[in-house]
């Protein structure tokens, strides 16, 4: 095998890419040792632990309970990761920014406004009885009931902006001058006015207690309470047994909760404020940059203004967090031998907004050394593309955001920056609720692999007593949960397949702008419409920051040769989602590409304009932007197909059919998922790469044989993809390969007639209350409060030894034994098993034990309270539920 990731495979000597969650809630040593043994023992070689419940945090109580699980890690040559907060999300920095001084804490921007019809001779204004802190009924859950009140509210600046018809503002008048002892007194001018009174203050309606990730002193808070005292206790740890530290979401927090609407000039809300802001917004803006502060929550009669006073402001907030929080942390673990990882908020595009966010994806991530989404509470569902639906904290979910833009935001922040080292991070599997079992972690996992993502972190396996509501699934749950055996075997196919695409390079074929700056601007398309066209018709891509655009050597990308090569990977054109306004990165860029012949695709129309530019530049850039090539979303794919070499090509059209072409080394690996969950995909799929293919079955870890040809200069594959199903192709196949053929199921024998019994989890394999059926159907009708595992026995005459059993739907996962022996577990359709070697001429004992979830015992014991994030859904089926066929 000439692709050493799959010779490594094969030969058993794969890396570990899998970090689960273990909840700490301050557990006895003989219960945090039995955890570390079972998360080893199903297939994870390492731990994350997720600090958020632990009752003593960074306190003797931690340090114990970290004692005792860092040297039972050790001993199993685990790694260890830990979340770096007493609290979700981080920024608490573990309760010390309570007593910080109110240099240290959450400074913000706030206005009161009055209305004056001039003209006037002269009118008073009350301007410091307007300066009033902003109270508001806060969720408990979500926010701070012990708020401290700050007594030191400062005017900041007094501005009145003249109205134009559609409520526009023009004229600014700077008024801060006419305020004596709290009172403006102004002779009006003719016209209607809006009076701004702009205050900072510490008085938010966020939390009060935590860091301000626009200052850099106060994100020091983080490292001193948290990252200092863990490198004191286990300095001789860190960089071996201790891998590194993992923050969850954390967040600018000017508002409360989880709205994911907090755009710019879009909310009415406070904003985040830090003593650097004033400097870095006079050179943006220029020396009358505090009259303009209004524009930030009021559009004036220019939009081209209102876009460079909202993009010069968000850049700044964006620029302070990734300086401030996201570099300080990362290079504070870079220069202690461990690595900085985690997440931001990503839902429904907020990763380019305020509030739950940090204002910018990629910025917000820059320190860190692997590229991190999360997918928790129903954010991907099988065939929920399409669908807006309730989702945590009583949101609403964006079904196409969740499918079509989440995964490659993280694998495109992977692959184009030379820090992440090709590392993408997917937080997986949390708060779906007990109805998940492993089939749909298969799917969930899958979905994502695709996507290029090759870290992930499985939300969770927690110690505390069964049931534990804190958003399940619990993997293991004291060995109630059926699923824990077939779990170990999802976690080796995931470990196997995330090798494949580790430590190379993937091959897209175009780059995709990200669309933070533009929704910054004004009117703008978002980037999971333009993914979704491109994902569907297997036209592969990154995301890019318009940074990258603007620092290329930063990023080791450059555009020579007529193609723009991306941290090494080179793709043929770059396509803009529809915005009003691009940055002065992307319009030089569009003008330099021009003259290189690079493609640059606009959807629907051109920008009006450049955002950040001068007078003279906007002048200069407006022909060039003018000359950019416009085309419908729908009809992008299409329009490239004129343009560029497509790296891959499928017939018939299939949509749902999603493909990931990765290249480690001399071998190149493509993955095929198909996501439609009732259609299987028959068909050619032709890609442009050498090398012979075969087919990896990363479940049994073996390789099978395929139909291809060489044709047109691609290899062309005959594909049969089942729904759900994913197919990995090697091309690094050799003669002397050992190739093990799927045997084709002839003369099939429908088995109807079975003894079923049962056995819940602890008492596996211990089966009882057998009785014959004759004919399969959802055995939760009988037994409706039942989770565990049926063992269905039948008996089954075979005239030949090479025989397949089918299985159409199991819920959950299938383990098959013939004469005694096991033929392998099969957790996701579909359900097929070679049995060749098993079985014999005549009468043949057959056994299949199903698996269910926990769903349904956890649900006759009426708990209540937030058993997952994501509501109540419709009851599982339980057991064998489509036919079984043998032959």
């Amino acid at each position: 095998m000439k692709n050493a990731r799959v010779a490594q495979l094969l030969a058993g000597k794969g890396d570990n890419y899998i970090l689960p969650f273990m909840w700490q809630h301050g557990e006895d040593e003989e219960t945090l040792k039995e955890y570390i043994h079972v998360i080893r023992e199903a297939g994870c070689r390492a731990v994350c632990l997720e600090a958020r419940p632990h009752p003593d945090f960074a306190g003797d109580g931690w340090w114990h309970d970290l004692d005792i699980i860092l040297a039972e890690a050790k001993a199993l040559d685990m790694k260890v990761w830990i979340l770096d907060d007493a609290h979700f999300p981080t920024g608490f920095a573990a309760g010390t920014v309570k007593e910080a001084p109110n240099e240290l804490r959450k400074q913000y921007l706030n206005y009161a406004r009055l209305d004056v019809c001039g003209p006037k001779a002269e009118v008073e204004i009350p301007v410091g009885e307007m300066i009033h802190p902003m109270i508001l009924s806060v969720n408990p859950m979500l926010g701070q009931p012990d708020k401290k009140h700050f007594d030191d509210d400062t005017l900041y600046h007094v501005v009145a902006w003249k109205v134009e018809p559609m409520d526009k503002m023009t004229d600014p008048i700077d008024l801060t001058s006419l305020v004596q002892d709290g009172k403006l007194y102004w002779k009006v001018p003719e016209g209607y006015w809006k009076v701004y009174v702009l205050y900072l203050t510490h008085n938010g309606v966020g939390r009060d207690d935590y860091i301000n990730m626009l200052d850099y002193e106060s994100c020091s808070q983080q490292i001193n309470a948290v990252y200092e005292p863990h490198y004191a206790h286990y300095k001789e740890l860190f960089g071996n047994t201790i891998a590194g530290f993992f923050s969850d979401e954390p967040l600018i927090g000017n508002t409360v909760g989880y709205d994911f609407d907090e755009s710019i000039g879009r909310k009415e809300m406070m904003l985040p404020w830090s003593k650097y802001v004033p400097d870095m917004l006079k050179e943006r803006l220029g020396e009358n940059w505090m009259d303009l502060l209004p524009i930030l929550w009021y559009p004036s009669s220019d939009p081209a203004l209102d876009a460079k006073v909202r993009v010069g402001y968000m850049d700044t907030v964006t620029r302070l967090v990734e300086r401030c929080f996201s570099f300080q942390l990362g290079d504070w673990c870079k220069d202690h031998g461990v690595m900085y990882i985690g997440h931001l908020v990503e839902d429904n595009d907020v990763h380019a907004r305020l509030g739950c966010s940090l204002g910018h994806y990629f910025r917000g991530l820059a320190g860190q050394h692997m590229a991190g989404i999360d997918n928790i509470g129903n954010q991907v569902l099988i065939g929920g593309g399409d669908s807006m639906r309730p989702k945590r904290f009583g949101g609403v979910g964006d079904g196409e955001f969740y499918h079509y833009e989440l995964g490659k935001l993280g694998s495109s922040h992977s692959h184009i920056d030379p820090r992440k080292g090709g590392r993408a991070l997917c937080e997986n599997f949390g708060a779906y609720g007990w109805e998940t079992g492993v089939k749909t972690m298969k799917y969930l996992a899958d979905h994502f692999l695709v996507r290029g993502i090759n870290h992930y972190t499985p939300h969770a396996f927690s110690p505390k007593a069964f049931p534990d509501p804190d958003c399940p699934p619990h993997f293991y749950a004291h060995g109630e949960n059926p699923q824990y055996k077939a779990f170990g075997h999802l976690i080796g196919y995931m470990n196997r397949v995330c090798h494949l695409i580790s430590d190379g390079i993937s091959l897209p074929d175009v780059a995709l702008l990200y669309h933070g700056e533009s929704e910054w601007a004004g009117d703008y398309q978002s980037d999971k419409v333009l993914c979704r066209e491109l994902i569907e018709h297997q036209i592969d891509f990154d995301i890019i920051p318009s940074d990258l655009l603007d620092d290329m050597p930063k990023f080791n990308s450059e555009l020579k040769d007529g193609l723009l090569w991306l941290n090494g990977r080179p793709v043929q054109a770059l396509i803009i989602p529809y915005t009003q306004f691009v940055t002065l990165a992307t319009a030089r860029f569009i003008e330099a590409a021009a003259s290189a012949g690079f493609p640059v695709l606009v959807s629907e129309k051109v920008p009006e304009g450049v955002s950040n530019a001068t007078t003279e530049e906007q002048a200069h850039f407006a022909p060039v932007l003018a000359a950019v090539k416009t085309v419908p979303t729908d009809d992008m794919a299409e329009a490239l197909n004129g343009l560029i070499h497509r790296d891959i090509t499928v017939s018939p059209d299939f949509r749902r059919l999603t493909v990931y072409h990765y290249r480690a080394g001399e071998g190149d690996t493509l993955l095929l998922l198909n996501e439609d969950p009732g259609k299987a995909f028959d068909g050619t799929i032709a890609v442009s790469t050498k090398g012979t293919p075969v087919i990896y079955d990363a479940l049994d870890n073996l390789l099978r044989p395929i139909e291809s040809k060489k044709e047109g200069g691609k290899m062309v594959l005959s594909l049969h993809i089942d729904p759900l199903e994913m197919t990995i192709i090697s091309f690094g196949g050799e003669e002397t390969d050992a190739l093990v053929s799927f045997p084709e199921q002839r003369d099939a024998k429908t088995l109807t007639s079975f003894t079923v019994s049962r056995a819940e989890s602890k008492a596996y394999p211990n089966f009882t209350d057998p009785e014959p059926i004759d004919a399969l159907t959802n055995m939760a009708r009988k037994y409706p409060d039942f989770s565990g595992y049926y063992r269905y026995e039948t008996k089954a005459e075979l005239a030949g030894k090479e025989s397949v059993l089918t299985i159409d739907d199991a819920c959950e996962t299938a383990e098959l034994f013939v004469n005694g022996v096991s033929a392998g577990t099969r957790f996701a359709t579909p359900y097929r098993f070679d049995i060749s070697g098993l079985v014999k001429e005549g009468e043949n004992e057959i056994a299949i034990e199903v698996a269910t979830t926990l769903e349904r015992k956890v649900n006759a014991m009426k708990l209540g309270g937030m058993m997952s994030l994501s509501g109540k859904g419709a009851l599982s089926a339980t057991g064998l539920i489509g036919e079984v066929k043998i032959g």
